[in-house]
C-alpha cells in the first residue's frame, strides 16, 4: 500500500504563514497541523519572495502554462495514435504476406 502525498491549498499555506507572522512558533504550528517544519519554512520563503504568485501550483495556472499542458496532452495522444497505426500496418503486412 503506498502513502499518498497530502496536498495543501494556497489558502491553507497563507493561513500558516499568517500564524507565523502573528507570533506562533513554527514548532507549534508544525505539531498542530502535522506538517514538517522544513515545509513551513519553504512556504514562508516562497511567499516572501513573491506573494502574488506564490503557490500557483495547486490553484489557477497561467494561460501559457495551460496552453503548454494542452499541447503536451495533444502530443501524447498523437504519439499513441501513430504507434497504434504503425502496429496495425505491420500486422496487415504480415497477414498479406502469409496469404501470398
Amino acid at each position: 500500500m503506498s502513502i499518498q502525498r497530502r496536498k495543501f491549498s494556497k489558502e491553507f499555506k497563507i493561513q500558516i504563514i499568517h500564524e507565523i507572522e502573528n507570533g506562533t512558533p513554527v514548532a507549534q504550528i508544525s505539531r498542530q497541523h502535522e506538517i514538517q517544519e522544513s515545509l513551513i519554512h519553504k512556504w514562508r520563503k516562497q511567499y516572501q519572495q513573491d506573494p502574488a504568485n506564490a503557490f500557483s501550483g495547486n490553484g489557477k495556472i497561467s494561460s501559457q502554462e495551460a496552453r503548454i499542458a494542452q499541447l503536451e496532452r495533444m502530443l501524447g495522444k498523437l504519439y499513441l495514435e501513430k504507434e497504434f497505426l504503425k502496429k496495425t500496418v505491420e500486422h496487415l503486412e504480415m497477414i498479406r504476406s502469409q496469404k501470398s
